[in-house]
């Protein structure tokens, strides 16, 4: 039997936008599975990435909720949630959110400086990691001298200095051509297989189904359907 690490129940989202309301999610109910790589695909305004942003602890939901590791997340003191954003989950953005003016290895170490490690244990860390994603090679060069699938790879290497429980990875190919893509994709797997990680994505990137273990469609706000990879049809490009 797998374990549950993260639970949606119900979650709905609204906006205000003037006098008229917009429900960008209207009652999702999803279980993620402990060591899954969980794919969360629709089109554009379908509230694929409100409920991205819902499992990540980035937006609240006006009903409903989130359990991550057992517990309702937004039931938390403020001060345990940045915990868990911190310490349990992983950030992978498309824009990748680098520091410019910091090299690679200090990008790196973010999130340990934020925990409070020493300078040590946050560069031996920061260098474990990007010799993992391929990058021990480039620890001083800063974004600028980086290519963007190395820029991307640096931003994978931040998600998982922290070890954490979830990697979530928002349109992680989205800026990048078709080789590079492919490659980000194939480390991410690697990462899942190899490290056991947890791996959800936000995505429309179609060669994401080729590795996914399941695939969650989002449609108008709620789940169209949720699929294992060998009952989808993919082409490869």
């Amino acid at each position: 039997m797998r374990n549950v690490i993260a639970r949606a129940i119900d979650v709905k989202r609204q906006y205000k936008l003037g006098k008229e309301t917009v429900w960008a999610l209207k009652g999702i109910s999803l279980d993620i599975y402990e060591g899954e790589y969980l794919s969360i695909m629709g089109p554009s305004g379908s509230g694929k990435s409100t409920f991205f942003n819902m499992i990540g602890a980035l937006d609240i939901p006006s009903s409903g909720t989130i359990e991550f590791m057992g517990a309702d997340l937004f039931a938390l003191p403020e001060e345990k949630q940045a915990w868990v954003r911190c310490n349990k989950i992983g950030y992978i953005f498309q824009t990748y959110n680098l520091v410019t003016v910091m090299t690679a290895l200090e990008n790196v170490t973010l999130p340990m400086v934020l925990k409070g490690a020493s300078k040590k244990a946050c560069d031996a860390r920061a260098a474990e990691v990007l010799d993992q994603v391929g990058l021990g090679h480039r620890l001083h060069h800063l974004p600028g001298q980086l290519s963007g699938g190395q820029q991307q790879r640096v931003a994978i290497a931040r998600a998982l200095v922290n070890a954490p429980s979830v990697i979530l990875a928002d349109e992680p190919t989205g800026n990048l051509d078709k080789a590079t893509g492919a490659e980000i994709i194939d480390l991410l797997k690697r990462l899942q297989v190899e490290h056991n990680a947890t791996i959800v994505t936000a995505t429309h990137d179609v060669k994401m189904l080729a590795i996914s273990d399941r695939i969650a469609w989002i449609r108008d706000g709620k789940l169209d359907r949720l699929e294992e990879r060998k009952d989808v049809k993919f082409t490869k490009e």
